[in-house]
């Protein structure tokens, strides 16, 4: 199941949306990635405050594996990490380590906001490029935050379309984000009122068309992911929200 978390990442970082401080420091994730009823692994995501380089920041692991029969036929660790400045939400450093069936990288990104530019360390191939990024630029995870905190969603109509800058390995780019209203889902902790989102995504290698992609998450003051349905080149993948804890807010459960 290549790109395992590389997926539930960059999805949750599309979806995941706010208006106040939606997280901090011991919020943690756990979801279940799946094919039907079959596990096809776990991924998890914490957030630990600590200091970069005199800074304040948010650390944010995420960790993703395959499990089971899986990772016998197909064997996943990926790990990444992010260091988000706890007052402005931008991202300092991204680290981004993956064994997915033998496919390996092992990168690390540092951001320096003043002169816009990116330092991407390469330790597998040791080597280091200098590369020049946008305003307001996040990576694959510290989006999912920035996002959480930021945009407002109480105006947004549905089919409205959200931009945003998005730097990942070495490459700039626009990342698209469609609202498609709201409903009420039946989960394992009871009746949730969601967000339901589309990203726009690239097709071919792993999705099968642009919109393949569809999340929820929760319509509260957390603004988590809670189901996530991909259509893949090889099927239909579902990641689930099973644990969570370090909720900075409520968490909204309609009791009827």
């Amino acid at each position: 199941m290549k790109h395992l978390f590389l997926i539930l990442t960059f999805l949750i970082c599309a979806t995941a949306i706010g208006q106040k401080k939606a997280y901090g420091d011991g919020e943690w994730f756990r979801f279940r990635v799946h094919y039907g009823l079959v596990t096809a692994g776990y991924a998890t995501l914490q957030v630990n405050e600590t200091s970069l380089n005199g800074k304040q920041v948010y650390h944010v692991k995420g960790e993703g594996r395959t499990t089971g029969m899986t990772k016998w036929f197909f064997p996943v660790e990926d790990y990444y990490e992010s260091y988000i400045d706890t007052d402005l939400d931008i991202p300092y450093r991204f680290i981004r380590k993956i064994d997915e069936g033998g496919y390996t990288k092992d990168i690390q990104i540092d951001f320096d906001h003043e002169i816009n530019e990116a330092r991407v360390i390469n330790n597998k191939k040791k080597t280091q490029d200098f590369i020049n990024f946008p305003e307001e630029v996040q990576d694959m995870v510290s989006a999912f935050y920035y996002l959480r905190n930021n945009l407002d969603i109480s105006n947004l109509k549905v089919g409205e379309t959200i931009d945003m800058n998005m730097f990942f390995d070495k490459e700039n780019y626009k990342f698209r984000l469609k609202f498609l209203g709201r409903e009420t889902l039946k989960t394992d902790f009871g009746k949730v009122p969601t967000l339901i989102f589309r990203p726009y995504v690239q097709s071919g290698r792993v999705f099968e068309e642009k919109e393949s992609l569809t999340v929820w998450v929760t319509d509260d003051e957390n603004k988590m992911p809670i189901l996530i349905k991909a259509s893949l080149v090889v099927g239909s993948l579902k990641a689930t929200l099973t644990e969570f804890k370090g909720l900075q807010h409520s968490f909204k459960i309609i009791m009827n």
